[in-house]
């Protein structure tokens, strides 16, 4: 890759020497714009497409099977394989990859091990932390690669790598050695993508087949299925269940400092994941218990917010049935007074979930609001409608209020009391809403935080 001067996918940022790769996309096909990358200076064009008759052989053109993959390949190599350097841990699953991501960086960190993490939140890197983008879990194979080559370059010997079904499919970390591969559990969602569940869990399986050593959750349905499949080294975790690592075989109690209805049995689920991965790399106990009884949960993983109305109010990230019902179900048994929760389906996404969500809501909480969640392409009242449709309890308390400032200033200062939990969820950590294409700057903490002084936090488009 000498010769090779960098490599994208963006005809607009090729330079003298670059590899242009063409790829088909949702909006927008590459192989439209080849013209415009020779013209500022390719060197060689990847495409799936045959090449075109008179091609200028002063440009070399590479047909290939793949070129998701081929791009992801070319970003392994450019940058020097970093991932052949380090110990790589990829975790997957519905639900929980962040917080099980934290916490085996937290574990493997306190244990003396230098290790970085690329997640949903951020990456990091030492002492430094990069922001990874909107809406983004796995980031685009150049800057992948680029950020496993820093984590090299500084240092790093091990690294904690949030992985989803789309970066899967889309050969986002093709070429990435994955030393172990953890699982939380898989549920329903991103169907509207992979349009049946099957083949969204072989999606997640594939993240399996290769790695030296997987980390896979008993008590999840799909468990026998992935372990048939599975032919490497297995360790299992379970609650309930006999397994390589249990609540009572690791003093689960100990081990977060909390008790389970205080943290909830999914929170334990996660660190039983991370103490299982933790002990294959040679971690001890102890280390685990101190690592994960300090720890804070990352940002927006029910994230309490302080105030002075006396309600236990919540930012959450649960966007998916499993993880609402979870997340209400715990805050049901503790809450005292009223569990209010504000929620949304996205739009452009599994539109079967809305109805289900919706359902879970209504069924759990006693008042529940419907509002925008990233509504993209789609009118948020069609999608509050569809939402709507799920709800079997008619009597069940609900309101939909379209613009979510306006929903939270309701929830906040409407409907909730002293005693009473209020949860938002969906958002959290993101730092954008998306409407037609465009991705506008929000925030639930600060429309929280604006809700609290009696304000509403508005998006101006």
């Amino acid at each position: 890759m000498k010769s090779i001067k960098g490599v994208t996918d963006d005809s607009r940022k090729v330079k003298k020497g670059f590899v242009f790769v063409a790829i088909k996309g949702e909006h927008f096909d590459g192989n439209d714009y080849i013209s415009e990358a020779i013209d500022n200076g390719a060197a060689e064009i990847v495409s799936e497409k045959k090449m075109p008759i008179n091609w200028d052989s002063k440009v070399n053109y590479r047909k290939v099977a793949n070129a998701r993959r081929e791009l992801s390949l070319l970003a392994c190599e450019f940058y020097a394989n970093p991932s052949k350097k380090m110990t790589v841990i990829g975790v997957t699953g519905s639900d929980g990859k962040t917080t099980t991501s934290h916490m085996i960086y937290e574990v493997l960190k306190k244990a003396g091990k230098p290790v970085g993490l690329i997640s949903t939140i951020s990456a990091k890197i030492k002492n430094r932390e990069v922001d990874t983008g909107f809406h983004v879990t796995n980031p685009e194979p150049l800057e992948l690669q680029k950020l496993l080559s820093q984590m090299v370059k500084s240092g790093l010997d091990y690294v904690v790598l949030e992985v989803t079904s789309h970066g899967i499919d889309q050969e986002r970390i093709a070429g990435i050695n994955f030393d172990l591969a953890v699982l939380t559990n898989i549920t329903h969602e991103h169907l509207d993508y992979h349009k049946t569940f099957s083949k969204y869990r072989d999606t997640k399986l594939r993240l399996f087949l290769d790695a030296k050593t997987s980390v896979l959750n008993k008590d999840d349905k799909n468990y026998d299925y992935l372990s048939g499949k599975i032919k490497n080294k297995k360790i299992s975790y379970s609650l309930n269940q006999d397994a390589d690592f249990t609540p009572s075989t690791l003093e689960l109690d100990k081990l977060m400092g909390l008790s389970l209805p205080e943290v909830g049995s999914y929170n334990i689920q996660n660190a039983l994941a991370a103490a299982a991965t933790a002990s294959v790399l040679g971690v001890s106990l102890k280390i685990t218990q101190d690592a994960l009884a300090k720890m804070q949960l990352p940002k927006g993983r029910l994230q309490r917010i302080k105030n002075t109305k006396g309600v236990n109010l919540y930012v959450d990230f649960a966007h998916t049935p499993n993880a609402l019902q979870q997340v209400l179900g715990l805050l049901k048994e503790q809450t005292e007074g009223k569990l209010i929760v504000v929620f949304g389906c996205a739009g452009e996404r599994d539109k079967q979930k809305r109805s289900m969500m919706a359902r879970i809501a209504t069924d759990i909480s006693d008042f529940s609001v419907f509002t925008a969640e990233d509504p993209r392409s789609e009118k948020i009242e069609d999608i509050l409608a569809q939402m709507e449709l799920g709800v079997k309890n008619k009597k069940a308390a609900r309101f939909k209020i379209a613009e979510r400032g306006e929903a939270i200033s309701f929830a906040v200062n409407e409907l909730s009391k002293a005693g009473d939990t209020l949860v938002i969820t969906g958002k959290a950590h993101e730092k954008s809403m998306a409407y037609n294409g465009i991705e506008y700057p929000w925030s639930d903490f600060e429309a929280v935080d604006m809700a609290l002084k009696g304000k509403t936090l508005k998006i101006k488009r």
